[in-house]
């Protein structure tokens, strides 16, 4: 078996995990999949939109891969976080009904959302930006479609305002770049006076720059965070204890999990074979923390592995079967 890299942002890279996940999960089906005609094994992929290629694995960091499953476009598909999932399964946010999708595990990841703003701007609270009609100049992350922007969107609406409220007042929210790497171009225009403003993921990333650089991290208020966990958010805390440059602990919005799904009437068969390929190969897929992939604990409730949706009953029977649950 080969060896985990010990490099910890090779392990720690999300598009690393997501690509392992699905490679191992094609090999393994390779293996079950036989072509008998031809005495051989083969591996089934298909783009997306085309058609003749039985099986489609799709993994990103948008919510594209519920509508793609939902749709028959693909089979299994990987989403971060655990938020999208939770608001599909409900019915709630951008999904007029609940969505017809199932977990098969939630892949570990610890986070929350930041919402940081230049202490010049006197903000303390993140309702304060509609209270004072703040001209805030936020910095966004530039892919369109990443869930940042779905759940950021819910954020704002529960705290009273709109992303369009904060432009006729003067501000911008603007897409671009990609995480606020210490010393990177958001920090650069940030200290340019460029923006006033980061609201992203990844917080043990850049949070300790952005309080070096004098930054304030928004708590949301209680209200705003009881009407988002009524359609399927979750709390989170910014703790204290792991930043101690913090005043006190900042109240916001979780993004932890990164589920991998499948629709409610795929086949149990294939589901099983889906979970058999995580647990035999998990010592091939890096994840963000140390050795295998943890397959035992993703089918429980934790920090990390948020299961904010029902497991497929082959996914259920399959970890059962593991003594992965009661």
């Amino acid at each position: 078996m080969p060896t985990l890299r010990k490099d910890p942002v090779a392990q720690a890279s999300p598009i690393t995990t997501r690509t392992q996940v699905m490679l191992e999960i094609a090999s393994r089906m390779a293996t079950v999949q036989e072509d008998r005609q031809f005495g051989q094994a083969k591996i089934y992929l298909r783009k997306q939109g085309t058609s003749g290629w039985p099986v489609c694995l799709f993994a990103s960091n948008t919510a594209e891969g519920i509508d793609a499953v939902v749709k028959r476009e693909a089979d299994v598909a990987i989403v971060n976080p655990t938020t999208p999932l939770a608001l599909a399964v409900r019915g709630k946010g951008p999904y007029a009904a609940p969505q017809p999708v199932r977990a098969i595990a939630v892949i570990p990841s610890q986070d929350q959302y930041v919402f940081a703003v230049a202490g010049k701007t006197g903000l303390t609270r993140f309702e304060e930006i509609a209270e004072k009609k703040f001209p805030l100049r936020v910095a966004l992350r530039g892919e369109p479609d990443h869930c940042l922007h779905m759940m950021l969107d819910g954020v704002v609406q529960a705290a009273g305002f709109s992303l369009d409220d904060l432009n006729s007042w003067g501000g911008e929210a603007r897409k671009w770049g990609s995480l606020p790497f210490p010393n990177g171009p958001k920090f650069q225009a940030l200290q340019r006076g460029e923006i006033d403003a980061i609201f992203d993921e990844a917080s043990d990333v850049w949070i300790a720059e952005a309080l070096e650089a004098g930054m304030t991290l928004l708590p949301l208020a209680e209200a705003t965070v009881t009407k988002l966990e009524a359609i399927g958010y979750r709390r989170a805390f910014i703790e204290r204890a792991q930043v101690p440059r913090l005043a006190a602990d900042v109240l916001t919005v979780d993004f932890s999990g990164w589920p991998i799904i499948v629709r409610e009437d795929a086949d149990d068969k294939f589901v099983a074979q889906v979970c058999a390929a995580l647990v035999e190969r998990a010592d091939r897929i890096p994840w963000q923390g140390e050795g295998p992939l943890p397959i035992a604990r993703m089918c429980r409730e934790a920090p990390d592995t948020p299961q904010v949706a029902p497991l497929h009953p082959a996914a259920e029977r399959h970890w059962k079967a593991c003594g992965f649950l009661p």
